[in-house]
């Protein structure tokens, strides 16, 4: 379509602020952001939507316009919910450049802007797709009519014999084809598999490459679409790097562990380029419904981070109390009764650098909503605030569960990571890393306070072990784990390589086990008959193991000394 077609559409509401001789440019596409520099993501020909949320000060709009100008993007469309106005320092520079500028009114949605350019520009390029896009408005709304993402899928299986899948950063599955029989409702791509398309989407996008990303998985190849919506880029390079290229790292690092991917069950690598362009383009009608989603969080961010607020300050149980009264029907309704309540506390760091609560938040709701369960909306009973570089979130407990099960019932450190661990690893690849801390469950405002310091002491704790992954609960800091992640790190080392360096030099040479035999030995409470029967072993070679760890390393582990540091020390290694 040209861009004198959008002015001719009065529901789009159009203003033109420059570029009258440039109305024949032709719009191939349309992208969504407020990044300072989006220029990975475009290929030429867009009409860019723009909230001015990257803009600063009047020196900002220079650059970004000079940027979109090189990128060869067909024109600019400037929101002004912002600023409420679209700035003079836009206006001359979109001049200097002959890029077309478009003021878009506060009261019309980007999202209908998006539709209509998908809308006519797919229905223009391609005819196989026709149906899908021409439906688009039905895809994007709720009811008996609409259904969001499943229904542009369903289109997708019907009008070009295309099985496709929505899933998020760790796999979970969005929207997708369900198994009939038996297994009626499940998804039909298993948890494995959705678990290796997310791992190595978030390798490849970490690349900053455009889709699609072939991957095969058995005798299957898959082609993977990310799904792009508009993020704002944090500011502030650090020393001796540019602001151009942290800003590429921090971008990504925004983006691909909050963003959903389409995974279709085809190998894209013989498609047309105007096939591909159409696949593109249903990814921006799922982007809308990922926006409208995050937009529909708001309520339960704003329920948490008053919560917080009231728990940092130290306001009154009594007040505390009464906004999470506020807080329960919103998150459980119908529940009838106060629930119990857990905390948890996340945090991403890049290099050791805190990435800010807001990705965090974003990562940990998506971490809280149930793997097993499809659909967007899976998060909804989680209230997740950010404060500094940590994410908060307050969950609720149906009260007869607590009761039932104790009020250790709930979520688990362990189970949280269980079905996100490998593919998040795959994200942050070797320079991130994410930390948990769960608080055990309180049932009422009063402990809400120590839950939230227990949560964030357990993180500490977490953050003490390796991996790019990790979670620690309340029930280890009643013990002796407590106390290890304080243990300076020159100590631990020296400590654990004086006592298990000689086991190890001796395993590897002999292929003895000797340390698996001491683990075992020190978890059966020194029981030689216990040890031996776990072990598989006669009581005498579990003897001569033993008796050759005590002359390795010079200890007795008939001394309670000795046992608690050779216990220190595995844990600590």
């Amino acid at each position: 379509m040209r861009l004198r077609a959008l002015l001719d559409t009065d529901a789009l509401g159009l203003k033109l602020l420059g570029g009258e001789d440039e109305l024949d440019r032709t719009v191939r596409g349309v992208m969504t952001t407020d990044l300072r520099d989006p220029s990975r993501y475009l290929s030429g020909g867009e009409l860019v939507l723009t909230g001015l949320a990257w803009r600063r000060n009047a020196a900002d709009s220079e650059p970004f316009v000079r940027i979109l100008a090189q990128a060869g993007v067909a024109a600019v469309a400037a929101g002004t919910a912002e600023l409420g106005h679209v700035p003079d320092d836009l206006v001359v520079a979109c001049a200097r450049h002959r890029l077309p500028l478009f003021e878009v009114h506060e009261s019309v949605a980007f999202a209908t802007v998006t539709e209509h350019v998908v809308r006519q520009v797919s229905g223009e390029r391609a005819g196989d797709l026709a149906a899908v896009v021409d439906r688009h408005r039905r895809m994007m709304t709720s009811g008996p009519a609409g259904g969001g993402p499943e229904v542009v899928l369903d289109l997708l299986g019907s009008d070009l014999d295309l099985r496709a899948w929505v899933l998020s950063p760790t796999g979970r599955p969005i929207a997708g084809p369900e198994a009939a029989g038996p297994s009626a409702g499940e998804p039909t791509l298993p948890a494995e598999v959705r678990a290796r398309l997310a791992a190595e989407h978030l390798a490849t996008a970490r690349t900053g490459r455009r889709g699609p990303h072939r991957v095969t998985v058995g005798q299957t190849t898959y082609s993977l679409f990310p799904v792009r919506t508009g993020r704002r880029a944090p500011q502030g390079p650090p020393a001796g790097q540019s602001a151009r290229d942290v800003r590429d790292v921090r971008d990504l690092r925004e983006t691909v562990l909050s963003e959903w991917l389409l995974a279709v069950e085809a190998d894209a690598a013989d498609w047309t380029e105007e096939r591909l362009d159409l696949l593109h383009g249903v990814t921006q009608l799922i982007a809308v419904e990922q926006e409208r989603r995050d937009a529909a969080r708001t309520v339960r961010r704003r329920l948490a981070q008053e919560v917080l607020e009231l728990v940092q300050t130290g306001a009154a149980p009594t007040e505390i109390g009464a906004r999470l009264r506020v807080a329960a029907p919103v998150l459980l309704p119908g529940l009838g009764t106060a629930p119990h309540w857990q905390v948890v506390v996340a945090r991403v760091d890049w290099a050791g650098e805190a990435d800010g609560g807001p990705v965090a938040q974003a990562l940990l709701e998506e971490i809280l909503a149930d793997p097993a369960s499809a659909g967007p909306e899976q998060s909804d009973r989680i209230a997740v605030a950010h404060t500094g570089d940590e994410a908060v979130a307050l969950v609720p407990l149906p009260a007869v569960a607590g009761e039932r099960e104790g009020f250790g019932a709930g979520i688990l450190a362990d189970a949280l990571l269980e079905s996100v661990r490998d593919p998040l690893t795959a994200g942050l690849e070797d320079d991130g890393r994410v930390t948990l801390g769960v608080s055990a469950a309180v049932h009422s405002a009063e402990g809400l306070r120590g839950a939230l310091e227990e949560a964030r002491h357990a993180r500490r704790v977490a953050a003490a072990r390796p991996g790019r992954v990790c979670a620690a609960g309340h029930q280890e800091l009643a013990s002796h784990v407590l106390l290890l992640p304080f243990v300076p790190d020159d100590v631990r080392r020296a400590f654990t390589a004086r006592l298990l360096d000689p086991l190890r030099d001796y395993d590897r040479r002999h292929r003895a086990e000797l340390i698996p035999t001491l683990e075992a030995f020190l978890d059966c409470d020194g029981s030689w008959t216990r040890c031996a029967s776990r072990l598989h072993l006669h009581v005498n070679t579990l003897r001569y193991r033993v008796g050759r760890i005590e002359q390795l390393t010079g200890r007795d582990l008939a001394r309670l000394e000795d046992k608690l540091d050779f216990f220190l020390a595995l844990r600590m290694s």
